[in-house]
């Protein structure tokens, strides 16, 4: 249970997955993260012990995911929760909205107390999970109700500065990588700066909305400050499977392997509604998705110019990030040296 990456020495970001059995956990992490199809999570079995997985699928999404079985017992003397909940920045519950959720609720409360008196500074995240079954006025009111419900019961306890944050999700649409994305972007100290340099780029090219997005899990990892549409969004991630699709058919040789994608990566698509949607990569897991006018994207010549800058922005800051993990590095080895050396006077007297 290593919570220091000890080849790099960055410390990653522990994600903690929980709810009830059956609530869907298992399911969201292998569509989002291993491209599993919705309909084949109906064959997964249940999980019945913690899974760790680390997720390091570009230099801004960086942590571990940890699933943990419905039945797991905080009680247990040999469950070391506290070992667990000092290391995480998020802990997200899964609540299935399509079952009594009595129970779950009653275990989220328990969960989040527990958590919180070991680590007050854990980002508490609750997915109201399987709402494709759902109306729309019939998942307001589930959300309202839970909403209210947790609340009342941090009240109770007098625990009102605990935060819950809550999303209707799904795994047969694009909601689970919205909140998905939602929730990582809490864990990267860059992101004023992403978003900083995304409002710069965008106000001074005539560009509505962009995103930077992982093109491997599809989680947006900064966005510019004006409101996320769901439909928007929606588009970005078809543009990302339109265009690594084509190129696995026609932009791989057949000696080469991995992700068809790299700096020559770029697409245009013109929408019939006078829309242009942009994509250009940036790093190697990186695309910037931009939405423009078809006038503005007339001006395609100050647009890449300014592409240009803002990417060299970024990479100053991967710069620093990699500064700062060196350091870190060696720092942790000068630890590690001197320990080994007081251990050795101490094993060794004479």
């Amino acid at each position: 249970f290593c919570f220091l990456d000890s080849l790099n020495g960055e410390v990653k970001p522990r994600i903690l997955l929980m709810g009830l059995r059956r609530s869907g956990k298992s399911s969201i992490q292998k569509v989002v993260f291993h491209k599993m199809s919705p309909n084949e999570t109906l064959f997964l079995e249940s999980t019945n012990k913690i899974c760790r997985e680390d997720v390091s699928s570009s230099s801004f999404v960086s942590f571990q995911i940890w699933d943990f079985p419905g039945q797991i017992d905080f009680f247990d003397p040999t469950f070391d929760y506290e070992m667990i909940f000092r290391g995480t920045g998020a802990l997200i519950f899964v609540i299935d909205s399509q079952d009594d959720y009595v129970e779950a609720l009653s275990r989220l409360h328990l969960t989040v107390t527990r958590a919180y008196k070991v680590n007050p500074d854990i980002n508490f995240e609750v997915f109201i999970h399987k709402v494709d079954g759902l109306s729309d006025d019939h998942k307001i009111e589930k959300q309202r109700d839970i909403h209210k419900r947790a609340n009342d019961d941090l009240a109770d306890a007098g625990l009102e500065q605990i935060h819950l944050s809550f999303y209707l999700t799904s795994i047969y649409d694009h909601s689970i990588f919205e909140a998905f994305s939602k929730v990582v972007q809490k864990l990267i100290p860059q992101l004023p700066t992403l978003e900083n340099l995304l409002n710069i780029f965008i106000s001074n090219s005539g560009i509505e909305k962009a995103f930077l997005f992982d093109v491997v899990s599809k989680i947006y990892i900064a966005t510019d400050s004006s409101p996320v549409d769901m439909q928007t969004y929606e588009l970005c991630c078809d543009m990302i499977d339109v265009v690594i699709d084509i190129s696995c058919i026609y932009g791989l040789a057949n000696s080469e392997a991995g992700l068809p994608y790299d700096k020559e990566s770029m697409a245009i698509i013109h929408l019939n509604n006078t829309t242009v949607m942009y994509l250009k990569e940036v790093t190697k897991f990186l695309a910037m998705v931009c939405f423009l006018r078809k006038e503005s994207f007339e001006r395609k010549g100050l647009i890449d110019y300014n592409f240009h800058c803002f990417k060299k922005a970024i990479q100053e800051v991967f710069d620093v990030r990699i500064k700062v993990q060196q350091n870190r590095k060696l720092l942790s080895q000068r630890r590690w040296s001197k320990l080994t050396v007081t251990n050795g006077v101490l094993n060794n007297p004479h």
